[in-house]
């Protein structure tokens, strides 16, 4: 009974320095990394947003080719199961979407689907953005899309020639 009490002493101190360890060592880089995962993903979806300015359905594809990646390799942190499962839902529709703008090379097409991946960006934003971001919600008043900006400035991205400057914050994190 003896050794039974002193293995499982043994194995809970072996266990509690290990963890204190990981901590110790580990928290500062993994912080630092997540944080440049984070402005990765605001920075793709910023320069995909940026190619409907110039009306360029090849930069389009290969902006959401980007955000696709560094989407891939995100893993959400300290989120209920529940909150887990939406998140990592919410994910895969972003990049499910990002696919069809690869696929699409019809500017026009490539912005309808654009409208439905702001929406599920935006649900997202808080766990994308990185903490010295400011990012905007933004809408155009005709059609009522939605897009994300790090800017005040509106550039309206479904109607660059027409429209730039139609729009309004909505909300900003």
């Amino acid at each position: 009974m003896k050794k039974l009490v002193v293995l499982a002493f043994l194995f809970l101190s072996g266990f509690a320095q290990a963890q204190l360890t990981s901590k110790e060592e580990v928290t500062p880089e993994l912080v630092e990394k997540r944080e440049a995962q984070k402005k990765e993903i605001t920075k793709n979806y910023l320069a995909l947003k940026n190619s409907f300015l110039v009306s360029d359905s090849l930069a389009v594809a290969k902006n959401a080719e980007a955000l696709k990646n560094s989407l891939k390799n995100f893993r959400f942190k300290k989120l209920s199961l529940e909150k887990m499962n939406e998140a990592t839902t919410s994910r895969k529709e972003i990049i499910e979407l990002a696919d069809q703008l690869i696929a699409n090379k019809n500017i026009n097409k490539q912005r309808k689907v654009f409208e439905t991946l702001s929406v599920k960006y935006w649900e997202q934003a808080s766990k994308f953005k990185a903490a010295d971001a400011m990012l905007y919600l933004q809408i155009c008043p005709m059609t009522g899309a939605v897009w994300t900006s790090d800017s005040k400035e509106i550039k309206n991205p479904y109607y660059p020639k027409n429209m730039l400057t139609c729009g309004e914050v909505k909300a900003s994190l």
